[in-house]
């Protein structure tokens, strides 16, 4: 029987196409651009419909509502093998079913795919990256420990883990889950990443720029997700120590202009951006930058997470395919699951006037949706953009007593973080507190 470098069965004996297909895993697992070739190995390959149904998940990771026609191409041409492979089948099954829109089997059969294979980190992968996007951060643990089982000396399967427990708050194990899979492999950049959040959670912000800095050379020649996403979060450790042109030079090399018509890379400037305006930072004609790349997601409701940041960077570069996305997320609300309805659709309009500083009906939009945030999916760290909007609209409304209390809590696990006691100067001083102003504002100073 043909294997995969992990051990799983493949539908063919030919060289070519077990190294596209070892290419398609190895790359996939590890966020770097080999895991493109699967698609010129499918098409080299019709008889491979293992291959094939690859090419076809591929595409529906594009994250965009063009995903399922340009996948349907190679589910047609896996299923026209009409093979007897089992791991095959499934997964042309699972392909279908992500097609149709069918998550709840996408999760069964990936789920399924596991148990059969228990070193199959693609179906890991696969089953954690749905879960996530739902917000199910147990599920997410299920899942790597079962990776981590089948695959304990697969650094990946570590670094699945490694993530899954800081979502659940895990902390401790986290950072153990991560250090295991950088003794296996130091250039593994999911556990970059899971380190990355709990030093970030914990406000260990001097050791997480250290640590990031000191493995950020691994990261050059990744896909741009990671490769953005992890700069975006060392980032977040200079913002948080008002080092506003480092944060806007990080912004301008390595998190805007990689890949900009892809949706990860759009959210994640969106994100940074916004970022930088609540922290007081002039991001100049940016937001002008990224329009023209954000216009064509005007229809674009495939995840609620990504659509209603679309929606800001839109709104705050002041152009009109806000309204229309927002009509797009208002009509598509009364077709999907309640998340967009319930959720997604009054976080939209709390987003939209706030951007366009309508703050009081902001902060009636947000109060709805903030409560349920975690369905939307998103991880702690990204969804605390919209906290942060929300805090921005109580200061702005000159809701001082609420700030207060927001702002103090946030100090609890960085206390020195200087937007946080930028804010708190400025709210001491309307609550007549002048020395715990004076205080605020010498933590702000130490930075300077």
């Amino acid at each position: 029987m043909s294997l995969d470098y992990l051990g799983n069965p493949i539908d063919t004996t030919d060289a070519a196409t077990r190294q596209g297909l070892d290419d398609f895993i190895g790359g996939f697992l590890g966020y770097q651009p080999r895991a493109e070739r699967i698609l010129a190995t499918a098409d080299a390959n019709a008889d491979s419909a293992l291959a094939n149904a690859f090419a076809g998940l591929l595409l529906m990771f594009i994250e965009s509502p063009a995903g399922p026609a340009l996948a349907d191409h190679y589910r047609q041409r896996a299923a026209a093998v009409n093979t007897d492979h089992p791991r095959a089948q499934l997964y042309l099954a699972v392909l279908d079913a992500w097609i149709n829109d069918d998550l709840d089997q996408v999760l069964h059969l990936s789920d399924h795919l596991l148990e059969r294979y228990p070193r199959d980190l693609f179906a890991a992968k696969l089953n954690q990256y749905v879960e996530f996007n739902r917000g199910n951060w147990p599920a997410l643990l299920r899942i790597g420990l079962k990776a981590t089982a089948g695959a304990a000396d697969i650094a990946h399967s570590h670094g699945l883990l490694a993530f899954a427990y800081e979502q659940c708050h895990l902390l401790e194990e986290a950072q153990t889950s991560a250090r295991e899979a950088l003794r296996l492999q130091p250039s593994e950049p999911w556990a970059h990443h899971a380190l990355a959040h709990v030093m970030l959670t914990e406000g260990r912000i001097e050791e997480g720029t250290a640590f990031l800095q000191g493995v950020k050379h691994h990261w050059d020649g990744l896909n741009s997700f990671m490769y953005t996403h992890n700069w975006w979060h060392l980032a977040l450790f200079y913002l948080a120590r008002g080092d506003d042109q480092q944060v806007l030079e990080i912004y301008d090399r390595h998190v805007w202009g990689i890949l900009p018509q892809y949706s990860q890379d759009q959210v994640g400037a969106v994100s940074l951006l916004a970022r930088m305006e609540l922290a007081g930072i002039d991001v100049g004609e940016r937001w002008q930058a990224l329009a023209p790349y954000l216009q064509p997601r005007v229809g674009d409701t495939v995840q609620p997470f990504l659509s209603v940041q679309y929606l800001y960077g839109l709104a705050r570069a002041g152009k009109p395919e806000a309204d229309g996305l927002l009509t797009a997320l208002r009509e598509h609300s009364g077709e999907a699951r309640p998340v967009w309805g319930e959720v997604t659709l009054p976080l939209a309009r709390g987003l939209l006037a706030h951007a366009r500083g309508h703050v009081h009906e902001a902060l009636a939009q947000l109060a709805i949706a903030l409560p349920r945030l975690n369905e939307i999916g998103g991880s702690h760290a990204q969804r605390d953009l919209f906290a942060q909007i929300e805090l921005d609209a109580r200061l702005r409304t000159g809701d001082w007593f609420t700030a207060q209390q927001t702002l103090e809590l946030r100090r609890r696990y960085d206390g020195w973080d200087v937007p946080t006691n930028r804010s708190l100067v400025r709210v001491y001083e309307a609550l007549g507190l002048p020395e715990q102003a004076a205080k605020a504002q010498a933590r702000v100073l130490r930075f300077s």
